[in-house]
């Protein structure tokens, strides 16, 4: 297998020039940032969507669960600098 392929798409003019910019000022290829920003995204993309899929898989075997509402208070009370405890799950 080659060590890369080619891959076209198509931009927005503006992000285009953004791109041209960005790769003047750090003195970087156009080519370098897109492959880089493709690249980062897939390796994101791809660990959040197999994390969803293995959640899944643990729901539909039973896998004690927290409701919206508990999950959401305990999210505000830590955005709030509370110290509370994580909320539990139910089967």
């Amino acid at each position: 297998m080659p060590a890369s392929v080619p891959v076209m798409t198509r931009v927005k003019p503006e992000v285009k020039r953004k791109l041209r910019a960005i790769a003047k000022q750090t003195e970087r290829s156009e080519a370098f940032l897109a492959r880089q920003a493709i690249e980062q995204f897939v390796a994101v993309n791809d660990w959040q969507t197999a994390l969803i899929q293995e959640r899944l898989e643990q729901l539909k075997s039973g896998a004690p669960t927290v409701d919206h509402e508990t999950a959401m208070r305990w999210l505000d009370a830590r955005a709030a600098a509370k110290k509370v405890p994580v909320p539990r799950g139910r089967r």
